[in-house]
């Protein structure tokens, strides 16, 4: 979800941004570097937290004004990009069935949704609440396969990470994308071994075998 189908690291730099400038300490760049922590992970609030002690602004007002500003900054300019949406109604079309796996808990991940005009494509969405477990565990995806009664040979999965998302699909034996164009830290070179690596999301209707392009034998796609 987050950075194949729509910026979600430009959305919370914004929103880091905004922070900073409210509590007037520190920067968008220190307090993002929180929510990259092993600690805290990269939806959790308590970076936010942490960043304000560290700065010495801490206060439970400031802390729900901060999450607050944070949250809604974030959601504020979300869209997809280029050619998301009209590829996604190409693959539902064709009678693609499609499943969203995120690391998101569930009230974000339908927020993100509906705010970008996603919402109606996918089913089930496999947030974090659904196994527990963070990806590249394979178990996220899954759960995926399970509820769209798939096999992983006739799935697709598109990822913007080669280790949390193209490392399990190949684990379990799916036909995966590296989404090269929403890896906002990539290491240099690196694909993950996936069998085909897009700069555009539109790319996906050929790898799909979509009306006019190569048939692939896939009908289901995980993203």
């Amino acid at each position: 979800m987050d950075n194949t189908l729509f910026d979600l690291v430009g959305a919370k730099m914004r929103a880091c941004r905004r922070v900073a400038a409210h509590c007037g300490a520190g920067s968008a760049e220190d307090l993002f570097s929180y929510f990259l922590r092993r600690q805290g992970g990269f939806e959790d609030p308590v970076n936010i937290r942490d960043y304000l002690v560290h700065h010495g602004c801490f206060s439970g007002e400031t802390y729900r004004e901060c999450t607050g500003i944070y949250r809604e900054e974030k959601l504020r300019d979300l869209a997809p990009y280029p050619g998301v949406v009209a590829t996604l109604r190409l693959l539902a079309d064709s009678g693609f069935r499609m499943a969203l796996v995120t690391d998101a808990r569930l009230p974000e991940t339908r927020a993100r949704l509906e705010r970008t005009g996603l919402s109606g494509f996918f089913d089930p969405l496999v947030t974090f609440e659904v196994t527990g477990s963070h990806k590249p565990s394979t178990l996220p995806f899954l759960s995926a396969l399970i509820q769209m009664d798939a096999t992983a040979r006739e799935t697709l999965l598109v990822g913007d990470s080669p280790v949390r998302d193209i490392a399990p699909g190949l684990v379990l034996g799916m036909t995966t994308v590296y989404a090269r164009y929403g890896d906002r830290f990539p290491r240099t070179g690196s694909d993950g071994g996936a069998h085909y690596a897009i700069d555009d999301f539109r790319d996906l209707a050929g790898i799909a075998g979509l009306p006019g392009s190569r048939n692939t034998g896939l009908d289901h796609f995980i993203g």
